[in-house]
């Protein structure tokens, strides 16, 4: 099965959060919000006003597992 991620708004309504790992300073980290219908948006935190990649949350759990499993070097 193949993932496409939809680009959409940022949601002023949902509750946005940083990854345990960001850095101090802030700069380049992303920030994920729960969305309705069973999404997670993901957005660059220094952007928040910007576009939105929307996920499903399976999809979603997938990618966090690769990241973690460092599958892309």
């Amino acid at each position: 099965m193949t993932h496409r991620p939809s680009l959409l708004p940022a949601e002023p309504t949902e509750r946005w959060f940083k990854s345990s790992h960001s850095g101090p300073d802030g700069n380049e980290c992303v920030e994920v919000a729960h969305l309705a219908a069973e999404r997670v948006g993901v957005r660059d935190s220094k952007d928040p006003s910007g576009p939105v990649l929307t996920f499903d949350r399976r999809a979603f759990a997938d990618f966090v597992t690769a990241v973690a499993a460092d599958r892309w070097t």
